[in-house]
C-alpha cells in the first residue's frame, strides 16, 4: 500500500512538473526532484527513468550528484521571483509586497549560493 501511495505522489509531482514545462512561473525541477523522491520508494523503475531523460535528467542528475544548479536556472528563477514581486506591488501594493520579496530575498540568496 505505501509504495502505491509513493508511486501516486511521484506520479503528481511529475504532471506538476509537466506543466510547470509551459508555464514560465511554474518551476518544473523541483517538482521533478519531489517526484524522484517519491519514485525512489515507491517506483525505483520510474526513478531511473527520470535520472534517464534526455532533458530533464541532466539537472536532475547534476542535483543528486553536487547539489547543483545551472546559472542558466539560477537566473531564470529570480528573474521570475523578481516579475512575482513587480505583480504583487503593482496590484496588491504596500504592505502585501513584502511578502514575495522576502521569499525572493531568503529563497534568491539560498539558490544563488548552490554550486554550479
Amino acid at each position: 500500500m505505501r509504495r502505491h501511495l509513493w508511486t501516486g505522489a511521484g506520479l503528481a509531482f511529475v504532471g506538476i512538473g509537466a506543466v510547470g514545462a509551459f508555464l514560465p512561473l511554474l518551476p518544473t525541477v523541483p517538482f521533478l526532484l519531489l517526484a524522484l523522491f517519491c519514485f525512489a520508494r515507491g517506483n525505483p523503475a520510474w526513478e531511473q527513468r527520470l535520472l534517464d531523460h534526455p532533458k530533464w535528467g541532466p539537472p536532475l542528475v547534476e542535483w543528486r550528484q553536487r547539489r547543483a544548479i545551472p546559472r542558466r536556472a539560477k537566473v531564470a528563477a529570480l528573474c521570475a521571483m523578481a516579475v512575482s514581486v513587480a505583480v504583487t506591488a503593482a496590484t496588491a501594493g504596500w504592505p502585501w509586497v513584502l511578502i514575495p520579496a522576502l521569499v525572493m530575498a531568503l529563497s534568491g540568496t539560498w539558490i544563488w549560493t548552490r554550486a554550479e
